[in-house]
């Protein structure tokens, strides 16, 4: 069993339930907290957090005490770690301005040469063509459109979007951040996204916005 403190980055939908990841305090190294060794999502009980003013769900920007079993590391998802079943502690909350000290700063977002943006061909990672370092990144961008995208001709419901440029390259990402669930199509300026690898789905690894973090929402 290990502790660590972690300022959570996301908490957004994976699969109908959440996708838990922040940064170890002391080391700045990205954590994703799974309920099992396939790097399952976490329930809503999984997500609750404790304070002097009782227990409520984990939120974005908060600093958390968790307990892991241990490291679970995927090819894709190196940062997986097996969650305890004790509840997690909330150690007050970062300060919007204090983002900045945690962003990364990559070249670009897993781009492997011969996908769209939005996609890392997991055929690449199996063969170890192309070694995920971290599937996790904090950037900022000036700008982010957030659309929806209508998917009736594949039979699928409408996908909320996001569109951003990173170091010359335009991405445009699903959200699966909850607060932009019925978000209507809107430019927020200047903002920090977590950005996640995805698993492995039809031969790619697809690229998620799994939060989008801005100073109007959060101050």
């Amino acid at each position: 069993m290990r502790k660590m403190v972690l300022i959570v980055f996301a908490n957004s939908v994976k699969h109908g339930q959440h996708c838990v990841a922040g940064k170890d305090i002391s080391t700045k190294k990205w954590i994703r907290a799974v309920g099992n060794r396939d790097g399952s999502g976490l329930t809503d009980r999984q997500i609750r957090v404790k304070n002097p003013y009782g227990v409520f769900s984990v939120k974005v920007l908060q600093k958390i005490k968790v307990s892991f079993i241990e490291h679970l590391p995927l090819i894709n998802q190196p940062e997986n770690y097996l969650i305890s079943d004790d509840i997690w502690e909330q150690n007050y909350n970062l300060k919007y301005e204090n983002i900045v000290n945690y962003i990364d700063n990559p070249l670009d977002l897993w781009i492997d040469g011969v996908s769209r943006s939005d996609r890392v061909n997991y055929h690449l990672i199996k063969n170890g063509k192309i070694v995920i370092e971290q599937s996790l990144y904090l950037i900022r961008v000036d700008r982010v459109d957030i659309y929806w995208r209508d998917r009736g001709v594949i039979g699928k419901g409408r996908q909320r979007r996001g569109v951003f440029e990173y170091n010359g390259i335009r991405y445009d990402l699903p959200i699966t951040d909850p607060k932009f669930r019925d978000f209507k199509e809107h430019s927020l300026e200047s903002s920090f996204l977590c950005i996640s690898l995805g698993e492995e789905f039809d031969g790619y690894c697809y690229k998620l916005i799994a939060s989008i973090i801005n100073m109007e929402m959060y101050i």
